[in-house]
This record gives C-alpha cells, structure tokens and sequence, in this order.
C-alpha cells in the first residue's frame, strides 16, 4: 500500500513516499479501514521537524475513510460506514485522564497517511452524515478542539460574545459553532483579506493585530467590559491581550502555543479579573459524538483552503507553514 513517512527527521525534507506491506485482516476487536483524506494540524510539523522522532514513523493524526471489515466482537463499526479517527482513542467521556501524546495516531502511533489502517475499532467514530470524506477528516483535531473549547467547562450560551484568534481550522470551526449558539463573534488576524473571509463566513466584527497591536483594550471597549471567551491559540506572545481582552469572571480556553511553550503570564491581572484560564488538548469520544449531533443538525462545513494528493506532503507542509492558508488543507490520500 502507499504511504508517506518521516525517513529524514529533522531536516528540510523530512518526509518520502514508500511502498508498505498491507497490513492484513483485523484481529478481534480491531476495524480494517480504507483512508480517503487527512489534513494537516500544527504538531504534524513538529513531529516531522523534530530530529528524534522514529525513522519510518507515519505521521498525520487527521484521518477519514471507510470501514473495509470489522475483527470479532466489533458491534459500533460495520463494513461500509464512514468514518473519522479519534485522537485520544483511549480517552472515552469525562474529565481529561491522559497528559501525553503516546497514544495518538500520526504522534505517538502510525498515523493516517497511508490507504490502508487496521487498528483498535476505538480509534474510529462515525463520521457525520453528508460529510465527504475531505470533510470528515477534518473533524480529528481542529474540529473537535473548537467544539471542546467553546461548549466544554461551563460553556458558551446564547448572546454571549467569543473572541476568535487567527484564522486556522479551529478557529475558522469555532466561528461557525459560535454562530450556531447563538454568539457574538470578533476574529483577529494580521491579514485584511482574511478578516474580509471570515466576515462573509458570519463574524459580526474583526480586527487587524498588525495595525491594532493593543486589541485586547481595543475588544474590550468594543464590547463594552469583555468578552466573555476567548479563543487563545498563540501563547505566551497572545495571553496578554487575550486576558485584557476577556471580562471580569470570563474564561480563556488555551487551545495553542504557536508563539511558543513558555513566557511571562501576568498572573496578577488573571487574579483581579478572577478569569478561568483552561487548556484544552482536542477532547473525547463522548464530545466527538456531541459534535457530530450538532453538525448533523446544522449546516455547519468545515472552511478547506487547499487540497493536496498524499505523495505532495512535503509541498503541502511547506504551504501549511507559510501561514497563507484559511481554515484547513487537505491531503488526499
């Protein structure tokens, strides 16, 4: 079968197409499914860029395909459904219970950019009815993180205002679930061309970060006190505009560190405005299928900016990293 996997870590090419023996029938308890599509996230670069990970590792944690056989004992999952993985397989409903990435395809598992996967039926949900298979894979992680986000915790409710940061595929999700509960929505971005997309997507205001480097007072006055969530992606360069940006008593659900995994925090402000800050690590199978209700009920699409065929990742990474991109590139396997 075709795949894709990391032979150079670490290097400007990290990645080559390879020819992999097909993996066979499912065992008990396992699901043999045929991938369709992927799409790429923030730490697939980072594996494929980091100098220790396994040669001949599979990476991609995105994926979405159709059940080719079922292994013994299988009942959730029958030959010709559709579906789309799971990112903490093991992690069903409740509280988070897992603080690592050992047990995520695409990370610390054989990923999705292969045709062919046969693994633990667990690994694998149903994927929403209507929803191409381009679609669906972009569920694993963007959509399910903005979904755990905004509706997780206490959650969002009807008339409140949620700030979105950037334009990626969270955020460009976390627009449309807003809009579904009935929020006001403000988008940042540094590029006036995606500040006017995310407009006609349904944001009822946006500002540009690069010419309003202080828009967390900017939102602040804007909303008249705060907003109530904030959607924060970058980190310790973002966080304290988005505490500024955030009302007495609001929340921030930290969902990123695109400018890095450590800084200063002014605790002092979180403290007086007596916020909930709250990390989110994409979210479990019980949320999965509470998204996938809300989808299915809602004319909600996942925004794709570009698709690329499985033996272009190397170019489709160089294009994801560029930061060019609005909403999700697909990698068509």
């Amino acid at each position: 079968m075709r795949a894709v996997v990391v032979r150079h870590p670490g290097s400007k090419d990290p990645v080559e197409v390879a020819d992999l023996p097909d993996p066979g029938h499912p065992r008990p308890g396992e699901v043999r499914v045929r991938i369709h599509a992927s799409a790429l996230n923030y730490h697939d670069n980072i594996v494929m860029a980091d100098p220790t990970t396994t040669v001949g590792h599979i990476p991609l944690a995105d994926g979405a395909g159709v059940v080719e056989a079922v292994g013994e004992g299988v009942t959730e999952l029958t030959p010709g459904d559709s579906v789309v993985a799971r990112f903490f397989p093991t992690w069903h409903a409740g509280n988070p219970v897992i603080d690592h990435f050992g047990t995520t395809p695409g990370i610390g598992l054989p990923g999705y950019a292969r045709e062919i996967v046969v693994a633990p039926a667990a690994q694998f949900a149903r994927a929403p009815r209507g929803y191409s298979h381009a679609e669906s894979a972009t569920l694993t992680v963007a959509g399910l993180t903005a979904w755990s986000a905004l509706m997780g915790d206490r959650g969002i409710k009807p008339g409140d205002t949620v700030v979105l940061l950037g334009t990626g595929g969270v955020s460009m999700y976390a627009l449309q679930f807003a809009k579904l509960a009935g929020a006001t929505t403000i988008v940042t971005s540094s590029s006036d061309f995606k500040l006017e997309r995310a407009t006609a997507l349904g944001a009822d205001y946006v500002v540009n970060y690069r010419t309003v480097p202080d828009w967390g007072d900017h939102i602040h006055k804007w909303t008249g006190g705060g907003a109530d969530l904030v959607l924060e992606v970058g980190g310790p360069s973002t966080l304290p505009q988005s505490i500024q940006a955030v009302r007495i008593g609001g929340q921030i659900s930290m969902i990123g560190v695109l400018t890095g995994v450590s800084g200063e925090v002014p605790t002092g402000d979180i403290d007086m405005k007596q916020l909930t800050l709250r990390g989110v690590l994409v979210g479990n199978h019980e949320q999965q299928r509470e998204m996938t209700r809300a989808i299915e009920a809602s004319d909600i699409r996942p925004i794709i900016d570009r698709t690329f065929p499985l033996e272009e990742l190397s170019e489709a990474l160089r294009y994801f990293t560029s930061g060019t991109h609005l909403g999700k590139v697909i990698i068509e396997v």
